[in-house]
């Protein structure tokens, strides 16, 4: 197998992982971690491609906010994120 066929191989890979990481995000995950977003279905094609090139940062930035929000922090159950950062909290 050559180089260019690996990379093919590669980029395919990332492509399939980062298809259904965004299905499952944009179907279970962005209302979950983004109250602003519910019902804003016209925007979310728009994530589409941002989604399938950085999965492994959308996982973990998912995984993150659902840890928080299991955890009871105010910041997310009130829906604002930075709430608290830089602050002193």
């Amino acid at each position: 197998m050559s180089l260019a066929e690996l990379v093919v191989a590669f980029v395919q890979i990332w492509a399939a992982i980062g298809g259904l990481v965004c299905v499952a995000f944009l179907f279970f995950g962005l209302d979950r971690i983004d109250p602003a977003a519910h019902d804003s279905y016209a925007f979310r094609p728009l994530l589409i491609p941002g989604i399938v090139v950085i999965w492994p940062l959308v996982l973990w930035r998912w995984w993150s906010l659902e840890q928080l929000n299991k955890h009871g922090c105010p910041a997310v159950k009130d829906g604002d994120v930075t709430a608290g950062v830089g602050d002193g909290q």
